[in-house]
């Protein structure tokens, strides 16, 4: 038998042990007498139980001196009590919770977690991370192994909670994982690249990044076609103006640099007509409003004929479902590639370099993006070789918080603060990007910020845009408060990313988008630091079809893989892809299947149905697009909603309720 005595509050509690096993559990007390310190009252019971009994304090001294003994703390009391009757004693680390329930277990320095600076055991530090957890409601598997890893990996639990709606912003205790930077490869001097003398003396670069390098090694320069997959800030823009400019300036044609957002082709043709303008005429072509209002007027030269052309996808797409065609085109830039994912837009992207590869085949093609999964199989359908850079220029600080919804906005502002407060080694104060998946809370969340923070969506005008912008850049603003859709968009050069919300609109980021948006934390030229932290909601949904939590997904984000770049396209996208190969091959059934041959996806067969619908008619290896079929391209839109536009119209005479109800099935869908 072995006795192990543990001091509390001027009692001492008497385990008697079988091995670790407790058969019975004594109270005594110690009181001072002329002979020294002697045991008073002594209590017996059974684990568990509360019926005690009175024992002699006699036979307490014969079982200490029959067995080992070992005490939990240091006591004055009980160890002269122990001398005094020549009790030999040793200590022992137990768990304090374990002790209360009348329970025995040893801890060492492989078996102890620290609970408010005590050591306890893993089955009472996982029971006590439960019971914490449990005050949120429902927490998902994903995440519940996370926080217990967390427990494992740091062996605090105040640390673990400290992510648990923590009292305030510790970012010392949330830490999920750090991405190192990397020493910068020794690169070449542009100068010494066989780049035409113009350009160099305008393109303000003295020597190459490493991806640039990389390229330029691949052949770059020679024409190659490349997809350049690497993070963020790591010059990918610069590669497609190295090519471009020198396709051009040597007679190879023109470029295009086209990119999904409008927001983003104003900023890269401000950028190339600021830098190259006095060398090469900059021409801006993206999609035009309905509404003729000044602040929705295209802004800048729309001259399709320069020789660099920055245009938006819809925007050039547009312009070939019509009937036109490009000419003398030396260099395609397809910026943020990984666009081909996007389940509403990536056939149309795949769609429209299908076409461009059938209308300009002599041209060079980039490929760009920061994030794409898979990239070997993407760049083998794209026959391209591939360019990848994973070092980052400058370290990545994940964090994860587990939060409830209401308090997101008090952390967020907390964080922008913080940061905003900071200045990095280069002089530039820390700013931010929160992404959010709604417009309305940009506006909420910037409202409560303050005057340091500002919303950023695609329903403000493009004066209010390039504002924003503006402030932004010249670090008068803290934060720019955006949507999640936003995402690939304008290039914010932020330290940190705050992530109020994992999904856009209702849906859930992927891995692929989720890698995108936190790319966006730290740039070498202004920061020592990037960093992303994620507030998820313990059981937060935004859609009552989902299966999974936001704090599930948080995890899902943080530890999953990307995936293969394969789309498949259903009746109504692959329709709308064929008609607008059809336009652009100009009737020819056989260059019409040579473009659907060219896309990265799988389309169905459709060509019946379009010909039975009278879209399109067929006769000796000819295919005549109607005008239906010519509406239907021009407009972006599939058979089946050609097909519900021509009922609402024979139903309905006013255009407003049926462009209402249009937008109401529209709706529908996206639920």
């Amino acid at each position: 038998m072995k006795i192990v005595v543990h001091p509390r509050k001027g009692e001492y509690r008497v385990l008697f042990l079988d091995g670790n096993h407790v058969h019975s559990v004594g109270h005594v007390e110690i009181a001072s007498t002329p002979k020294g310190e002697r045991p008073k009252h002594y209590l017996m019971h059974k684990p568990g139980r509360k019926q005690f009994r009175n024992t002699p304090t006699k036979e307490l001294i014969e079982l200490l001196r029959g067995n080992p003994v070992q005490l939990t703390t240091s006591d004055a009391k009980f160890e002269s009590f122990l001398r005094d009757l020549q009790i030999p004693f040793t200590y022992v680390n137990i768990c304090r919770i374990c002790l209360l329930d009348d329970r025995f277990t040893p801890l060492d320095e492989k078996t102890s977690y620290i609970l408010n600076r005590e050591p306890v055991c893993l089955e009472c530090a996982r029971r006590e991370i439960r019971r914490e957890v449990g005050f949120f409601g429902r927490f998902g598997t994903k995440s519940l192994s996370y926080i217990e890893h967390l427990l494992e990996k740091y062996r605090d639990l105040d640390r673990v909670l400290a992510a648990i709606q923590p009292e305030k912003v510790d970012t010392s205790r949330t830490l999920y994982d750090r991405l190192e930077a990397h020493p910068v490869l020794e690169t070449s001097r542009i100068d010494a690249l066989p780049l035409p003398a113009p350009f160099v003396r305008l393109a303000g670069v003295e020597r190459l990044m490493p991806a640039q390098q990389l390229s330029v090694d691949a052949g770059l320069l020679n024409g190659r076609h490349l997809l350049v997959v690497a993070a963020t800030a790591s010059g990918k823009t610069f590669i497609g103006e190295m090519a471009g400019a020198k396709n051009f300036l040597e007679g190879r044609g023109r470029m295009l640099f086209l990119v999904p957002l409008v927001a983003l082709a104003n900023q890269k043709y401000q950028r190339f007509r600021e830098r190259y303008g006095s060398l090469m005429k900059v021409a801006l072509h993206v999609g035009v409003s309905r509404l003729n209002l000044p602040e929705t007027r295209p802004v800048g030269e729309r001259d399709l004929r320069a020789a660099i052309v920055v245009g938006t996808y819809e925007g050039i797409d547009h312009y070939l479902r019509s009937g036109n065609q490009l000419k003398d085109i030396g260099t395609v830039v397809i910026d943020e590639v990984q666009m081909l994912e996007d389940p509403d837009r990536g056939h149309r992207v795949d769609g429209l370099i299908a076409r461009l590869k059938y209308l300009a085949p002599q041209a060079q093609y980039l490929y760009l993006s920061a994030t794409i999964g898979v990239p070997q199989t993407l760049a083998r359908k794209l026959q391209a070789d591939l360019i990848t850079y994973a070092e980052r220029p400058v370290p990545l600080e994940r964090h994860l918080f587990f939060v409830e919804r209401a308090q997101k906005i008090k952390y967020i502002r907390e964080l922008v603060d913080t940061e905003f407060a900071k200045k990095s080694s280069k002089g530039f104060r820390g700013q931010t990007i929160v992404f959010t998946n709604a417009r309305s809370r940009c506006h909420l969340i910037a409202d409560a910020i303050g005057r340091k923070a500002m919303p950023y969506h695609a329903g403000l005008t493009s004066q209010e845009r390039r504002d924003v912008e503006n402030k932004f850049a010249n670090g008068k603003i803290a934060a720019v408060v955006t949507t999640a859709a936003l995402a690939a968009g304008v290039d914010f050069p932020a330290s940190q990313v705050v992530f109020d919300a994992l999904a856009m609109g209702i849906e859930w980021l992927t891995v692929q988008e989720f890698h995108q948006m936190s790319g966006r934390a730290g740039r070498p030229d202004f920061h020592d630091l990037g960093k992303v932290v994620i507030l998820a909601e313990p059981g937060g949904v935004y859609s009552r079809d989902t299966t999974f939590t936001e704090e599930d997904v948080a995890v899902r984000l943080l530890t999953g893989e990307m995936e293969e770049v394969a789309p498949e396209y259903d009746f109504e996208q692959s329709s709308e892809e064929y008609v607008a190969h059809a336009i652009v091959a100009r009737g020819s059934e056989r260059d019409c299947g040579l473009i659907q041959d060219r896309m990265v996806g799988r389309s169905e067969p459709v060509r019946e149905a379009l010909r039975e619908r009278d879209l399109i008619r067929l006769s000796a290896g000819k295919i005549e697009v109607t005008e239906l079929g010519r509406v239907m391209a021009e407009h972006f839109i599939g058979a089946d909603t050609l097909l519900e536009l021509q009922q609402l119209i024979r139903t309905h005479e006013d255009p407003v309720r049926i462009v209402a109800e249009l937008e109401c099935a529209e709706m529908e869908k996206d639920r």
